[in-house]
C-alpha cells in the first residue's frame, strides 16, 4: 500500500467527494495547497536525483483536459483519464518523456465528468468503440488508493455498448474478481523476463505474481491481452525472452491460453532517461546502447531498423511456436 510522503492538492477537489474522501485517508499526512497540478514550482525545481524521492508525494487535482486521441491499436481513442503518472521507477518509463523528473502520481478526481464523457461518446457512435483509459498512468495501482477501477467498470458496463482498455504491471486484481463487468473491460497484463522486472521496473509486481493475476481475471470472465513491453535488448535477450515466452506457457491457465492475445512493443529510451537515471539510479544497469540504436524524434532513441527487425522475426517465431493459436494484436 502507497503512503505518501506528502500530499499537494487544489483547493477544488475539496468540492468532490473523492477529494473529500483522499483528505480524509490520509489526514495525518503533510498537506500543501497548491494553484495547478500541471505547474509546482518546488517540484520542478528539484534535481535529478530526488527522483526516487519526488515519487513518494502524492499530487491531487482536477483534470481539465478531455480531450481523446485516436489510436488504432487495442483501442479506437486514447482517453485522459482519473490519474497521471506512478509511483513505480520503471528506467524507461514513456512518462518521464512527457513529464520529466515529475512523473509522479496525480489523482484527479472529477470521475463523474471523465466517464460521463466516454459513454456519451460511445453512444453517439454507430460501431462499439474501445476507449484505453489507461495510458497516462497505472489504474491498477492507482486503484489501491481510489478504489476507482469498480466504480468505472461497472457503471460503464450499465451502458451495454463499448468496451473499455488499460495495460498494468501489478497484480492487485482482487478488487475486480467479482465486479458485474459484462466483458466490457479488457485487462492487458505487461510481462517482461523476471531479470528485466528486477533491474528495470522498480516497484512493479514480479512475474509470478502478474501471471497469477491473469489466470484470476480469466477466471472471473475477463477478456485478458498479455503485454510483452518494453523489448529490451541486452545482450542475452533471445534467451530472456524465450525463457518468459516458455514460463508463460507453463504458468498459464488452460483457460486463460484459449483466449489471451499478445501485442509486443519494442523499447524507446530518450536523453531525459539517460539523465535522471544516471544521477537517481547511478547504479543500475544502462539502457542506452549506441550499436543497437539510433536518434528518432527530438532526444528519443530507438533500436536501428535492421535490429528491429530481427527482433520481430525471433520474438514472433517464439510465440508462434509456444502460444500457435493466439493472436499478435500487433508489434511495434
Amino acid at each position: 500500500m502507497f503512503i505518501p510522503s506528502e500530499i499537494l492538492y487544489e483547493k477544488e477537489i475539496e468540492n468532490f467527494p473523492l477529494g473529500k474522501e483522499l483528505l480524509k485517508k490520509y489526514i495525518d499526512i503533510p498537506k500543501k495547497v497548491i494553484e495547478n497540478h500541471n505547474r509546482i514550482p518546488e517540484m520542478q525545481k528539484k534535481s535529478n536525483v530526488e527522483f526516487p524521492k519526488m515519487k513518494q508525494s502524492l499530487i491531487i487535482g482536477i483534470r481539465k483536459t478531455h480531450q481523446f486521441v485516436e489510436n488504432h491499436k487495442v483501442s479506437d481513442y486514447l482517453v485522459p483519464y482519473t490519474s497521471s503518472g506512478c509511483t513505480a521507477m520503471c528506467l524507461y518509463c514513456y512518462l518521464v518523456c512527457n513529464y520529466n523528473k515529475c512523473a509522479y502520481l496525480r489523482l484527479f478526481v472529477n470521475r463523474e465528468e471523465m466517464l460521463d464523457k466516454i459513454i456519451k461518446t460511445s453512444n453517439k457512435s454507430e460501431k462499439e468503440l474501445t476507449f484505453e483509459i489507461g495510458s497516462n498512468s497505472d489504474l491498477i495501482l492507482e486503484n489501491t488508493i481510489t478504489n476507482n477501477l469498480p466504480w468505472t467498470i461497472e457503471n460503464f458496463a450499465k451502458n451495454e455498448k463499448g468496451y473499455l482498455t488499460f495495460p498494468t504491471k501489478f497484480d492487485m486484481v482482487e478488487p475486480l474478481l467479482s465486479l458485474d463487468h459484462k466483458g466490457r473491460t479488457i485487462i492487458r497484463i505487461s510481462v517482461n523476463p523476471s531479470e528485466i522486472i528486477k533491474k528495470v521496473e522498480f516497484g512493479t509486481s514480479p512475474l509470478e505474481n502478474r501471471i497469477h493475476a491473469i489466470n484470476q481475471l480469466v477466471d472471473a470472465n475477463y477478456p485478458i491481452g498479455i503485454l510483452i513491453a518494453p523489448v529490451i535488448l541486452l545482450n542475452n535477450w533471445e534467451q530472456l525472452y524465450e525463457n518468459l515466452i516458455i514460463t508463460l506457457k507453463e504458468n498459464l491457465s488452460a483457460k486463460a491460453k484459449e483466449k489471451l492475445f499478445f501485442e509486443v512493443i519494442l523499447m524507446t529510451y530518450s536523453y531525459i532517461h539517460r539523465a535522471i537515471n544516471s544521477e537517481a539510479f547511478p547504479n543500475a544497469i544502462s539502457l542506452y546502447n549506441p550499436e543497437l540504436m539510433a536518434g528518432r524524434g527530438k532526444g528519443k532513441y530507438a533500436y536501428k531498423q535492421d535490429v528491429r527487425k530481427i527482433a520481430e522475426e525471433k520474438i514472433k517465431e517464439m510465440l508462434e511456436k509456444h502460444f500457435p493459436n493466439n493472436r499478435i494484436i500487433y508489434f511495434s
